[in-house]
């Protein structure tokens, strides 16, 4: 499949942006649809399930910062997808001359595309053409105008009536009314596998014997909602001379850092080419996977494992944004522009939020023997956005903080995803209305981690604290010490976070030292929550091996982008970071990609039903010696304020006014 060669003569190529890794334009979506449009084989069938920058390698670009080299050639990758026959193509295309660079034809042995909503929508109608479908519907005293589908990820697990072929799974749900949230009443036992391009129900698991539970879960009823809360007076948060950043196009600096954002079909939000006051701490980050496994193993449910990212491309989910809903202050918002599935341009307004918050005390001290009393306030910088993936919905913030920190905090909040209860201890899944389960899950996210402390030559060191018998170098027995492994290897670089012994993994330069000779770093600290709870055998564990650790390391390769590996949907196993790590890459000195896992594990209670209140996962990076002393002594003391204005004695003895005195 080629663009013809007068097609590539007559193709005209759109406006660069004025950096290599900016987002693509409207006019660049719009001329990957030409190039794809002249595709010998695309016909009306013919779906876009992909269109995302495809980004230069590092090296070409940092060349090209430094004055080395031309700026890298814009280039598209594109995945295709027929609704009729499920050919599925994936290219990589030239913005600049319309060339089809690299083009990949998929069988399915290694995974399927992504699932289109254009798949999604079908499902219904299939189903509900389907004698069986319609029968054991009806043996539950149900119709198919009773019900709603919820279409789902199949998963791999070795069913030879599967190969080759595009399958979703789907369950029922009964709606009583058009404005009753169908989440609470779960037509449960009963599940149709559907293979969607030859739009056929393949298979119907029937297990008889479930309720319908006839609990309702209408969280937005007044009558469900009961009388407003009373005595809340109005929180009012203004910055009367305007935020303290500034975003020019992707651009945004704040205080000592520069950096770029991003935003991707697949991984939504992506932070770029962070760096503090002038040197670089991280190439690139984002949520590269994420996965939602379930723990109830009943004939219809054990498939249930949901790889938003890879699977269902999260960020086309990215919600709207509106001020004092999600967003509260001075607000500045960014719109995203993603390819629809016929290819075309669409803008989701207000995607992206970032807003400056105060963040307590930055440091403070009163001296007993100076009388010196200072105190500073802290302020973060808030980069984030919500998507709404079926009946959860997840925020992704970045935090910047005055003193070089970085944070990445996961929300979730929504609908439980929900099962009848089959009673009484029962050992999989929580009662959390009369009748109505919520299976046990986690919520394991991958956060891609392109580092870039002071360079690109990096070292990954474990540190654990050590408890030290007693001895005669330790005869009162109060000492401890710290142990420090650097992680050699990629085969080695697989690790699981241990709070007993304080864990952290600290990214350190193999080049910069601070003026005492300590190599400037910064460091890893992650939240210890288990990781994937799964056997090790299991087909999920395959999938996921990624979340079977809290660490992997790798060295940087442009093409190793997604922790699962590229094609996540009906993939049997053994891609993404087994496949990174095979080749056992030495890390000392090199330039390394951090995998890290973060999240939930998730036993529903009743306080989250019908809505679940917010919901976090978190991990930290801090300096560690990256400076020479407390970068944030400059801070200016608050103004304006019951503080007032203190003498302290300089380093001559004479009287300079400073700081806060409380």
């Amino acid at each position: 499949m080629t663009l013809t060669d007068p097609a590539v003569a007559a193709f005209t190529a759109p406006a660069a942006p004025a950096h290599p890794l900016a987002s693509l334009t409207p006019a660049e979506i719009t001329a990957v649809h030409t190039i794809v449009a002249g595709l010998d084989g695309v016909d009306e069938a013919t779906r876009f399930a992909y269109v995302g920058l495809e980004e230069a390698a590092k090296g070409e670009v940092l060349a090209w910062e430094r004055g080395d080299a031309p700026a890298p050639e814009r280039r598209a990758r594109v995945q295709l997808l027929n609704l009729r026959t499920a050919h599925s193509l994936d290219l990589v295309v030239s913005l600049a001359t319309g060339a089809v660079l690299r083009t990949t034809e998929l069988d399915g042995s290694d995974g399927q595309l992504p699932i289109l909503d254009a798949e999604f929508e079908e499902v219904g109608v299939i189903a509900n053409e389907d004698a069986a479908w319609v029968a054991a519907l009806a043996a539950r005293g149900l119709t198919t105008d009773d019900v709603v589908l919820v279409p789902l990820s199949a998963g791999h697990y070795g069913f030879e009536n599967e190969v080759g072929r595009r399958i979703l799974r789907t369950f029922a749900f009964r709606q009583d009314h058009p404005a009753d949230h169908p989440w609470a009443h779960p037509v449960d036992g009963l599940t149709a596998y559907i293979d969607v391009a030859a739009r056929s129900v393949i298979e119907i698991i029937d297990t008889p014997g479930f309720t319908v539970p006839e609990t309702h879960g209408n969280f937005d009823d007044p009558e469900l909602q009961g009388p407003p809360l009373e005595g809340l007076k109005p929180i009012v948060i203004t910055q009367p001379e305007g935020s303290s950043f500034t975003v020019d196009d992707e651009h945004v600096t704040w205080g000592e850092w520069d950096l770029r954002i991003g935003f991707d079909t697949r991984e939504g939000l992506i932070l770029r080419q962070l760096s503090f006051a002038g040197r670089p701490v991280m190439y690139r980050g984002s949520i590269s996977e994420m996965v939602v496994p379930y723990a109830d193993p009943a004939p219809n449910r054990f498939w249930q494992n949901y790889f938003d990212t890879g699977e269902y491309l999260f960020g086309r989910y990215t919600n709207e944004l509106e001020l004092g809903c999600d967003c509260v202050g001075d607000i500045t918002y960014v719109d995203a522009v993603l390819s629809d599935e016929n290819g075309m341009p669409r803008t989701i307004r207000n995607a992206v939020c970032m807003h400056e918050e105060d963040f307590g005390s930055l440091w403070k001290h009163t001296d007993i023997f100076t009388g010196s009393s200072e105190v500073r306030r802290a302020r973060r910088l808030v980069i984030s956005f919500f998507t709404t993936v079926g009946n959860y919905d997840y925020g992704f913030y970045w935090y910047l903080y005055l003193d070089g920190t970085i944070e990445c905090e996961a929300k979730l909040t929504g609908i439980l995803f929900t099962s009848a209860y089959p009673g009484e201890g029962y050992p999989f899944a929580s009662e959390v209305a009369p009748g109505l389960g919520a299976p046990y899950h986690q919520h394991l996210f991958s956060a891609r981690l392109d580092m870039t402390v002071d360079g690109v030559a990096n070292v990954v060191n474990e540190i654990d604290a050590v408890r030290l018998p007693i001895s005669a170098e330790n005869p009162a027995g109060n000492a401890f010490t710290k142990k420090v492994t650097p992680i050699a290897s990629e085969k080695v670089s697989g690790r699981v976070a241990d709070g007993a012994v304080n864990r952290v993994w600290q990214i350190a330069s193999t080049e910069k030292t601070t003026e005492r000779g300590q190599a400037t770093s910064y460091v890893l600290f992650p939240t210890e929550t288990p990781v994937l709870l799964a056997d090790e055998t299991s087909s999920i564990a395959a999938r996921a091996a990624f979340a079977t650790k809290n660490l992997f390391v790798t060295k940087y390769d442009p093409a190793e982008r997604y922790a699962a590996g590229d094609f996540v949907n009906q993939h049997p196993g053994g891609a993404g970071i087994p496949d990174f790590i095979a080749g056992d890459e030495p890390l000392v000195g090199e330039d390394v990609v951090l995998w890290h896992t973060f999240g939930l594990t998730h036993f529903p209670r009743n306080e989250d039903w019908p809505v679940m209140p917010m919901d976090y996962a978190k991990f930290t990076l801090k300096p560690y010696n990256f400076f020479e002393r407390n970068p944030v002594l400059n801070v200016p003391a608050p103004v304006n304020t019951h503080c007032a204005p203190a003498s302290h004695p300089d380093a001559h003895g004479e009287a300079s006014a400073s700081g806060c005195h409380c």
